[in-house]
């Protein structure tokens, strides 16, 4: 039968322009869009490796050489720490009475060996709560900065509950940190003993205030504001023993641009127990001897059941002291030692075999629970492909 021009012409699967054609091209292509890694070695990671098996003998070397290290690092550190001399000594402050029903103590140490500058003086609290979240947020940033405030934004800030007086004029400054200012007053330490065999006592001058506060905190700080009256404002309650009449002319209110003691007390402690630093000396060395030192008690530690004590110190090449890190090298040395004793003990008694390459696990059989779940996985793959295989063919 002829066929005529306008008949459909049968491509056949295989010719290019054929449905079958396109379709077998665009799963070709599909296919190499696959983000699926190359099986290779290198991508697969079945590249050749070498894993090492650590025997008892050798896993013992490390602990004793880091048990060297750290036992020589503590005794160094220990040592080191020992040329900064302490002397802590907490009293209650139960001094002889003096006018104006203050109390002054006097208080005698020795110190064993000469102390180079500087030499650092520290008051030392204990269970006083400085990170309490109503105390340490009790402060007026804007008027310790010496910006001009009034008694509305004094009564909106945060120094809750130490804002306004009776008379409706604002505390200067507010607040509970600085109303709870450390105000205990040391005298220069008197050398009793002097060690040329002079009669006279040999007064140590530390009254240098300078250089107390952090550099950051100084730019915290300013001046009371010059266009503000000493009349506006009102000195906290605690210190009525420094400013019984209030701010005046003859005894105006701090400079606290100048005032680094009162910095070093708003620097807030995180910690119930710390040190806070007073004053210092950093041009004469402190000879050792006795010395006395007396004490003006303004600061109550009764109510808080807290106590209070002076710390002098210097500095060394290995800072201040600290005998948490001596400590810490002796018990990683010890646990080090425990260690090495364990291990060679286990060795001795119960010794493993050298490179014994039967506890590799591809040289272990795969138990018959791990067959029979294995080949459950496979019968399983197999029905939820949707083939049938009960049957060999059509």
């Amino acid at each position: 039968m002829a066929r005529r021009d306008d008949d459909p012409v049968d491509l056949g699967p295989n010719h290019p322009d054929s449905i079958a054609s396109n379709e077998s091209d665009s799963k070709h292509s599909e296919k190499k869009k696959s983000k699926r890694p190359a099986n290779t070695a290198f991508r697969q990671q079945r590249l050749k490796a070498w894993q090492d098996a650590p025997t008892t003998s050798f896993a013992s070397m490390p602990p004793e050489n880091v048990e060297m290290q750290f036992k020589s690092s503590g005794n160094g550190s220990n040592k080191a720490s020992a040329m900064w001399m302490r002397k802590t000594v907490t009293v209650a402050y139960d001094g002889v009475p003096v006018p104006g029903n203050v109390q002054q103590c006097s208080l005698q140490f020795d110190i064993p060996d000469d102390m180079g500058p500087p030499v650092l003086f520290y008051y030392h609290l204990t269970n006083f709560y400085q990170n309490h979240r109503r105390y340490v947020n009790s402060f007026y940033d804007k008027q310790l900065k010496g910006d001009v405030f009034d008694s509305g934004s004094v009564h909106d800030s945060n120094c809750d509950p130490l804002r306004l007086n009776a008379t409706g004029a604002p505390y200067y400054p507010c607040g509970l940190i600085a109303n709870s200012l450390f105000n205990d007053t040391f005298t220069n330490p008197v050398l009793l003993n002097v060690q040329d065999g002079s009669n006279d006592n040999e007064t140590y001058v530390m009254q240098s205030k300078n250089n107390i506060a952090w550099s950051s905190d100084k730019a915290l700080y300013g001046n009371f504001p010059a266009s503000m009256n000493y009349s506006d404002v009102a000195p906290p309650p605690n210190w009525i023993n420094r400013y019984p009449h209030g701010y005046t002319e003859t005894n105006p209110p701090p400079n606290f641009a100048e005032d680094e003691p009162f910095m070093v007390w708003m620097r807030t402690a995180g910690l119930p127990t710390f040190s806070k630093l007073a004053q210092r000396n950093d041009t004469a060395p402190m000879h050792r001897g006795t010395y006395q030192i007396d004490i003006l008690h303004f600061f109550p530690v009764d109510e808080f059941h807290g106590t209070k004590s002076i710390i002098i110190s210097t500095r060394t090449v290995m800072g201040g002291r600290n005998n948490f890190l001596g400590i810490a090298y002796l018990v990683v040395g010890g646990i080090c030692v425990f260690l090495g004793v364990v291990f060679t003990v286990t060795h001795m008694v119960k010794p493993r075999k050298l490179g014994d390459h039967t506890y590799l696990s591809w040289n272990n059989a795969p138990s018959a629970s791990r067959q029979v779940a294995a080949t459950g996985a496979g019968s399983a793959s197999v029905m939820a492909s949707g083939r049938d295989l009960s049957g060999s063919g059509a």
